[in-house]
This record gives structure tokens, C-alpha cells and sequence, in this order.
């Protein structure tokens, strides 16, 4: 079920979005409304779901991870059990930082990061010899292009919103 929410809502989802360590103060100052309400919107869009949490941005490179690969992971069978097994296998490896479920010919996105190229080509093989995995394909990134929160606010609302 989709919330309706008004244009302060969608103010304050953008500019949360951009920055979540403002002050509610602030945060109120750009939305044009008082600190009170302000609050309570968020708490409110807190307590749907809407906004999941925060967290800290960190620098991987400064911290020793220099290698950020896509691992493509394409599996023997596609039963729900077997997705299902896979999926909680992927929550127990500290090297793969985002994963997604696909359809089509590679059942699953995993974004790693290592500290360097042995580490993650010894990964590659854990992964490969994992229950019901068919071949695992890799990328290297070399640059990042954009990294822009999830929801495109900037474009506009959703229709219907």
C-alpha cells in the first residue's frame, strides 16, 4: 500500500535524503514549517517505514578495501528453497556489501569489496564452491560514475503521488 504524502513530506524526504545529520531545526528552516511539526512528520515517516534509518557514508579506500567488484552468480536450480538458501548464505559474507535477485541468466548481483585482488579472487572461489552454484562471472570496477541515493526525487514525484 502506497502513504499519501503532501509536498512538506516530499520536502523533507529530499532534503533528509541529501543530508541526515541535520538538525530538525534545520531541517524545518528548508521545508518552511516549525520545528514541532517538522518532528513529528519525521517521526511519523519514521514509524511507516518510509525512512528505513541512517547511516554514516564511509570512505573504503581509506579504509584499506581498494578492490570493488560485482560478483554475477548463476545457480543450478532456481527452486524457492534453493534462492532461498542462497540468499542467506550471501548474509553470512562480510566481503559482499549489496546483493540482488535477478531474473534472467544470472540470478544474483552481489557488489564485494576487498582489501586487494587476492582476497577477493579467494572469495570468488568460496562463492563458486558453494551448494547449487552453476559458475560465477566477475567485474573489477574501475571508476564509480554515480553514486546518488535510491529514490530520484530530484525527477519529480511518482505518479499518483
Amino acid at each position: 500500500m502506497t502513504v499519501r504524502l503532501d509536498a512538506v513530506d516530499w520536502k523533507i524526504l529530499d532534503e533528509l535524503q541529501r543530508d541526515g545529520r541535520m538538525t530538525n531545526v534545520e531541517l524545518s528552516r528548508r521545508v518552511g514549517i516549525s520545528a514541532p511539526p517538522c518532528l513529528r512528520r519525521v517521526r511519523a515517516l519514521e514509524e511507516e517505514g518510509i525512512i528505513e534509518g541512517y547511516r554514516a557514508l564511509l570512505d573504503e579506500k581509506r579504509l584499506g578495501y581498494d578492490l570493488m567488484a560485482f560478483a554475477m552468480v548463476h545457480l543450478i536450480s532456481q527452486a524457492e528453497a534453493d534462492l532461498a538458501a542462497f540468499q542467506e548464505r550471501i548474509s553470512g559474507w562480510p566481503l559482499v556489501r549489496s546483493a540482488w535477485m535477478l531474473s534472467g541468466d544470472v540470478d544474483f548481483l552481489m557488489l564485494c569489496v576487498a582489501p586487494d585482488l587476492r582476497t577477493f579472487q579467494t572469495f570468488v572461489l568460496d562463492i563458486t564452491a558453494a551448494p547449487n552454484v552453476r559458475n560465477v562471472k566477475t567485474a573489477l570496477t574501475l571508476k564509480q560514475s554515480k553514486d546518488a541515493p535510491i529514490v530520484p526525487l530530484e525527477a519529480g514525484l511518482p505518479k499518483g503521488a
